[in-house]
């Protein structure tokens, strides 16, 4: 498929590519094949697939690089089992004839609402238990003010145990309290369960009835440790989800040979982004959505409509991510239509696919695999860096050829370009000239 392609709204930014022969044009370097691939579907084409390059102009946090390569299928008339069971089959060979590992089938699947709930995060690590449990209803009845004011806000107060925590300095919180504050978190209250009860600075908050409850709940027994953060949802999981990570890794919890595959299914089709103020798409605006969803929440919570999006992560990496996509006309206008698409962007952005879909299109989905962070995995190694050749920095930069870099004046005037001056170069010239 193409790689000089136009600028559609995919989640990350485009790569622009300015375009000579037209001036005052841009092509936009694919950020997947994904238009293309279902064009193919409905032009009659049954199966698909390509190792694809593809390219976001994203943050570079975590293990992401500006270019990648997918293994990228799209199959007509499926269902996400074919999906499942395709890639599944996909997994259990390479593993087995590349670093000798059996691979259980099928894969354990939760929804997207099971894995923000038990572990905080859409890509979980099951390899060790530390699930997140949800006290609210207790907090809300006890005495200690933070907890029920979080309540009475509309927030959460959830809980991790620590089996055999409780010999944690006081040092190991105060260094896990940090760590939960760099993901939003105002502070972390804990409990200690000693053989004659509770050691807790918040223990006098709760009556005897609510500890039992608590500990039933948290499954605390003598020798455990129980955190806790209270806030909004979003707050809590984030820092909650990468605590548990923090304490499996301090606590020697990860088996590291052992591989552990999940689905995530049935993600929001739509999530809100701060930034812009208005829902975006949680994947991409071709996902299909639960058509009983879309008829029951439509444009008054559009943030409770899912989509039949699925996610194959691997011991806390999400390695692929795929859907069966909108075959229908008037449900890809209807997502549009959410996303406050005018008629005018509709037509000079989607136009063609649009048109495409109204001669009839074949129900099909697809998935599109990371062969990067597969390689991670084989290869045994904690950063993609060390599976691309000539990889770019976080900045986005390449060390060897000192990419990006100026160009030639005459190059711009070709292309009808001016280069616009960053506001640290004009507060350097201003200072320059004072």
């Amino acid at each position: 498929t193409p790689i000089l392609t136009k600028s559609t709204p995919e989640g990350a930014r485009d790569y622009l590519v300015p375009s000579r022969v037209n001036p005052g044009l841009f092509y936009a370097l694919p950020q997947s094949p994904q238009l293309f691939k279902q064009l193919l579907m409905i032009s009659g084409y049954d199966r698909y697939m390509q190792l694809a390059r593809c390219f976001r102009d994203e943050d570079l946090r975590g293990n992401r690089q500006p270019e990648f390569t997918q293994i990228d299928l799209e199959l007509s008339f499926t269902e996400p089992e074919e999906i499942y069971k395709l890639t599944e089959g996909l997994m259990v060979k390479l593993f087995e004839e590349t670093i000798s590992v059996k691979v259980e089938t099928p894969f354990q699947r939760m929804t997207y609402q099971e894995s923000m709930e038990n572990y905080g995060s859409d890509a979980p690590d099951i390899r060790f238990d530390l699930k997140l449990k949800d006290i609210s209803d207790i907090a809300s009845e006890c005495e200690l003010r933070v907890f029920k004011q979080v309540v009475d806000k509309g927030g959460i107060v959830k809980a991790i145990c620590v089996p055999g925590g409780a010999d944690f300095s006081r040092k190991d919180l105060d260094d896990l309290t940090e760590f939960a504050q760099i993901y939003g978190a105002k502070g972390m209250a804990w409990i200690k369960r000693n053989q004659d009860g509770w050691q807790s600075p918040i223990g006098k908050f709760f009556t005897s009835e609510q500890k039992e409850a608590l500990e039933e709940r948290v499954g605390l027994n003598v020798g455990d440790l129980v955190l806790f953060c209270a806030d909004d949802t979003k707050v809590v999981h984030d820092a909650l989800g990468n605590l548990r990570k923090e304490i499996a890794l301090r606590r020697g919890l990860i088996n590291n040979s052992e591989y552990r595959f999940v689905w995530v299914t049935d993600f929001p089709l739509f999530e809100y982004s701060e930034t812009e103020k208005s829902f975006t798409s949680s994947h991409h605006p071709f996902t299909m959505p639960d058509i009983d969803d879309l008829e029951k929440y439509g444009e008054q919570n559009p943030e409770k409509i899912r989509s039949r999006a699925y996610d194959v992560v691997l011991n806390g990496v999400e390695i692929g991510g795929g859907s069966i996509r909108i075959h229908r006309e008037d449900i890809q206008n209807k997502v549009f239509r959410l996303l406050k698409l005018t008629d005018e962007e509709i037509e000079s952005k989607f136009g063609f696919l649009m048109k495409a879909l109204s001669y009839g299109a074949p129900p099909h989905g697809g998935i599109a695999l990371g062969f990067d962070r597969m390689m991670m995995f084989l290869l045994k190694t904690d950063s993609i860096r060390d599976v691309i050749a000539f990889p770019k920095t976080q900045k986005a930069g390449c060390l060897m050829t000192d990419a990006p870099s100026a160009v030639e004046t005459e190059q711009l005037d070709e292309l009808h370009i001016r280069v616009k001056a960053s506001a640290q170069q004009t507060e350097k010239l201003e200072l320059t000239e004072k």
